[in-house]
């Protein structure tokens, strides 16, 4: 199968590593702005027996079209997400499946009646998070007759000996991203009541709570997002859930540290006047800490997410637990984020590629995608899936 990559970032260089290493590709076009770094980076690799490089302007429509033209089996967009939509476009003006690891944006959702018509696939939301995480809340939410309570974890973090700064945290992506999430308004299920919590107190203590993994240790868990999104995702009865949120994981004190900081107004909208010029707050936080949270070579990154689900199981009360740790591989330098992200999506291409997904339209991670068949593919990249399902004694 012949794979157009658009986008060779972090994740996009392990989705190359990825597909170089899968039997069922045989040839991949990776595309970025700048083909010399590209090509140097395939070099450096040795993967020029199946990787050519060249460059790309995502904002031409025209030579998104031009890369697709070649005999290309399925693209892989790993673009910036402004260009989610225009990718999207023209691989379905081109009859071609296509995979990414963004939230379905409306511009996405509205080719589904086109691709069905045209008999082509379109992907979305296929990376850690969103993607695992949708994988393992629709089979959870499946192996359960009713549910009544869905705790859903997402985070990427430090190992213990590599969180050795006052925030116990490093960064394997932008850390400009990680802080606009950081003051973002969600909402969550608690005993039968949704409960709105406002953008500057997601890390007020009474939204925090703490959990226990084992071989990682206690950490502790704040509210990102709204559950409503995936109570229609899940087609569940909001009415009949007692406890539902969706929830990032970091090292104790992390949320003590950015409860103040939020306190004192630094990650607000817009600027700050310093000495007649205009200062971002977040964009300042950013690029003066950066460099303190990088990792570094001998370092891990751990991603983790977990599912919870509570319900009844043939007449039983019990508690589904599906979950996912990763670290950071050492002999190839690809963190755990990367990891999951970029191979995720390389399994997305490979599988539509391969015709293994039949299902045409826009496809979600949540119902579409065969948890077995997911399941064994991640395995044998390493990264493994524990499910454990107890009753609970009342």
């Amino acid at each position: 199968m012949k794979v157009l990559l658009l986008g060779v970032g972090m994740q996009g260089k392990a989705a190359l590593f990825d597909l170089f290493n899968n039997p069922e590709v045989s040839q991949i076009v990776a595309a970025d702005m700048d083909k010399q770094i590209l090509q140097q980076h395939i070099n450096k690799c040795g993967f020029q027996s199946k990787a050519t490089a060249t460059s790309v302007d995502a904002a031409s429509r025209e030579e998104l079209e031009r890369l697709m033209d070649n005999e290309v089996d399925v693209v892989i967009d790993l673009l910036p997400p402004m260009f989610v939509g225009q990718v999207a476009a023209a691989a379905l003006a081109k009859g071609i499946p296509v995979v990414n690891t963004f939230y379905a944006v409306p511009e996405v959702k509205d080719l589904d009646l086109a691709a069905k018509r045209k008999g082509v696939s379109i992907l979305p939301e296929f990376g850690m998070d969103p993607g695992i995480d949708l994988v393992l809340l629709g089979e959870a939410v499946r192996s359960l007759d009713t549910v009544e309570e869905v705790m859903s974890y997402g985070a990427g973090f430090p190992e213990p000996a590599a969180a050795d700064n006052p925030i116990k945290y490093k960064v394997t992506w932008t850390f400009e991203g990680v802080l606009k999430s950081y003051k973002r308004a969600g909402r969550i299920i608690e005993n039968g009541t949704l409960v709105d919590i406002p953008a500057d107190e997601m890390f007020a203590e009474k939204n925090i709570h703490q959990l226990k993994i084992d071989g990682l240790g206690e950490l502790e868990a704040f509210p990102n997002g709204d559950v409503m999104k995936y109570v229609e995702l899940l087609h569940l009865d909001s009415t009949k859930l007692q406890k539902m949120g969706r929830f990032v994981l970091r090292w104790s004190g992390h949320c003590a540290f950015w409860r103040t900081m939020v306190g004192m107004g630094l990650l607000d909208d817009g600027t700050v006047n310093v000495d007649g010029v205009e200062v971002d707050r977040k964009k300042y936080l950013s690029n003066a800490l950066q460099e303190q949270l990088q990792y570094k070579s001998h370092e891990r990154d751990v991603v983790l997410v977990r599912i919870e689900v509570v319900g009844k199981k043939r007449g039983k009360k019990v508690r589904s637990v599906y979950q996912i740790v990763d670290k950071r591989d050492l002999n190839t330098g690809i963190t755990a984020m990367s990891r999951t992200v970029g191979f995720t999506a390389a399994i997305g291409a490979t599988l539509l590629g391969s015709g293994k997904l039949k299902k045409k339209g826009v496809l979600s991670p949540v119902k579409d995608i065969p948890y077995e068949l997911f399941k064994q593919e991640l395995a044998t990249r390493g990264i493994i899936i524990t499910a454990t399902t107890s009753e609970i004694v009342t």
